[in-house]
């Protein structure tokens, strides 16, 4: 059972189902309460700061647990009496209302401190305590975040004695809620240490989400471990949740420690959730668990599990894993490398529909590897939609794949994913602001900040759309004067050799700097299956060929210095011509 309250690495996750405070003495009174305020003076404690200064002068002691209960208890007094009453009452805080100012500002910081906290409320569905279950679960939460609201304000009201001119209508009781529930699966021989971790099977976002993870880059590739890490694995089934999702057409169970929660949750605005009914015994066809302990070291690879029809990916509790780029790309590769054993073949780019205004109409898609232009492509796109687009449907943004099918011989594109993770940088100004009521934004203030939001329903991504336009995305070569953003390959051989070569400018979402190289621009999946994914570019190349279907490269300078933003506009202008020439011919 998850424990009623849970403080580590900046997430507080409290079960409603084993505590829930429904008053405010119920918060001042719980261990959860002192928990926080233990920890906020812990962290304090080797800094220079006016709270450390006045609570040791107060309690005239440095004993942390001395000062926590001290403060505590001039919390509960403050719910009930003002400042100048309790300094008129009790003596041991006749020191109060003299120093009302700095107490406050004290106030401040803890409450700072504790919104700066990512705060998870769970409830475990058909629980039969006196906690509670998923029907009343979102108006409890609402409940209790403002019951926290509130008992803030009535502290500072009494504290100062004086009311706000500004009531701010802040996230200051939980900003994200799972409903959580036991689900039976047939859990292989070897997995038994999963059995008993439970699954989220609802969740409640306070959007904009924001978060702030140790790392904001991801470096090197995955690969295939021969041997089960599972084995190796120390898995608390008490600590992991379990979030399974629909990537593409296969069946995730997304296993997650609660100290890397944030990537658990994140993937809620990138991918299709998986119902009950639809994951209740039935084995995955591939598996993640983030953050176990590898008691051989830092790992993140996977494994092909032939018995059980299943590829698991791995990675390990280490710091250096803390960015969301572990947990989607894993997701993906491990895709990618069960689509490739199927016969179909993965492309790393986006797909759009498109219909001009004079009803000229394409799919086009654009591959090439992260910070080539893909999604910034599609912003471009969608920038310029007013004056050139009366619709335009993103079937993937980041990963899809090709297939025959075999009903009618078509040559399909299906997607991956139901939203975008992207790079706050390359987007058009004032896009991540339109975005802000239902993104999650990870790192806003650093180099390679990041937005995930949902962009397609699972319908638009599954439905299996035609392919007009092939483009590799080119964000190395300058477009010189007279010349065109976009090139049609002559033949099959030409183009493979460029998109094979996978050349991209480095952007910063990886480690990798200058120009760089990766097989088939597609570093999860194809690179590790060479052979099987150079099997089927044969294939799929020869199908664009013999289909007469557009396959050529489209500059988007996203790499050239000074052409971040006009480059892909750019671009984009010309294959709106490009489109209504097609619809001519």
């Amino acid at each position: 059972m998850i424990k009623s309250f849970s403080l580590s690495r900046g997430k507080a996750m409290i079960n409603f189902s084993s505590k829930y405070c429904k008053t405010e003495a119920e918060v001042l009174e719980s261990d959860a309460f002192k928990c926080v305020i233990k920890k906020y003076f812990e962290r304090i404690d080797k800094e220079y700061t006016k709270s450390k200064l006045l609570m040791h002068s107060v309690v005239k002691s440095e004993n942390i647990d001395e000062i926590v209960e001290k403060t505590v208890i001039m919390f509960k007094l403050l719910t009930t009496m003002t400042s100048k009453e309790i300094s008129e009452n009790f003596d041991r805080f006749s020191f109060l209302y003299e120093n009302k100012e700095r107490f406050n500002e004290m106030l401040e910081d803890i409450y700072t401190y504790w919104r700066n906290l990512e705060r998870y409320a769970i409830v475990f569905e058909n629980n039969t305590s006196e906690g509670l279950d998923r029907k009343s679960f979102i108006a409890t939460k609402k409940d209790f975040d403002d019951l926290i609201l509130d008992l803030y304000r009535k502290i500072s009201i009494n504290l100062l004695l004086e009311t706000p001119s500004v009531y701010r209508q802040v996230s200051a009781g939980t900003n994200a809620g799972l409903v959580l529930k036991k689900v039976v699966w047939p859990v292989p021989e070897g997995y038994e240490s999963l059995k008993r971790i439970p699954f989220i099977v609802n969740m409640v976002l306070e959007t904009p989400f924001i978060t702030y993870p140790k790392k904001n880059t991801r470096s090197g590739f995955f690969e295939e471990e021969k041997t089960n890490p599972i084995i190796d694995a120390i898995i608390d089934q008490d600590a992991f949740l379990c979030y399974p999702i629909w990537v593409g057409d296969l069946l995730c169970f997304a296993y997650c420690h609660r100290d890397f929660i944030t990537h658990l949750v994140s993937l809620s605005n990138l991918f299709e959730p998986a119902k009950v009914n639809e994951v209740a015994g039935r084995k995955p066809d591939i598996m993640i668990i983030f953050s176990y302990i590898d008691q051989r070291g830092a790992n993140d690879k996977y494994y092909v599990d032939d018995k059980n029809d299943m590829i698991v990916g791995y990675v390990s509790y280490d710091e250096r894993y803390d960015y969301f780029g572990y947990m989607k790309k894993m997701i993906l590769t491990i895709h990618n490398i069960k689509q490739i054993k199927r016969g179909n073949l993965p492309i790393h780019g986006s797909m759009i529909k498109l219909e001009l205004n004079d009803s000229s109409k394409a799919n086009i898609v654009i591959m090439g590897d992260s910070g080539a232009g893909k999604s910034e492509s599609i912003e471009a796109l969608r920038s310029l939609s007013k004056e050139y687009l009366s619709d335009m449907t993103i079937i993937f943004d980041d990963m899809g794949n090709f297939r025959i099918n075999p009903a009618n011989n078509k040559l399909l594109a299906y997607g991956t994913e139901t939203g975008a993770f992207v790079r706050l940088d390359d987007l058009d100004e004032g896009y991540a602001f339109k975005q802000l009521d239902r993104s999650i934004f990870m790192n806003p203030d650093k180099i390679n900040a990041r937005l995930i939001s949902p962009v397609s329903s699972y319908e638009e991504i599954m439905n299996g759309e035609k392919v007009d336009i092939f483009l590799y995305a080119n964000n190395y070569d300058e477009v010189k004067e007279n010349e065109k953003s976009i090139i049609r390959f002559k033949n099959e051989e030409e183009a493979k050799k460029v998109f094979i070569a996978g050349k991209r400018q480095a952007k910063g979402t990886t480690s990798e700097k200058g120009l760089t190289t990766s097989f088939f621009a597609n570093p999860f999946g194809p690179y590790q299956e060479q052979e099987l994914s150079n099997i089927l570019i044969d294939k799929y190349f020869k199908e664009l060929f013999d289909r007469d279907i557009f396959v050529g490269q489209i500059k988007t300078q996203l790499g050239i210095v000074g052409k971040e933003k006009d480059g892909p506009k750019e671009a984009a202008i010309e294959l709106f011509d490009l489109i209504k020439k097609l619809n001519r011919n």
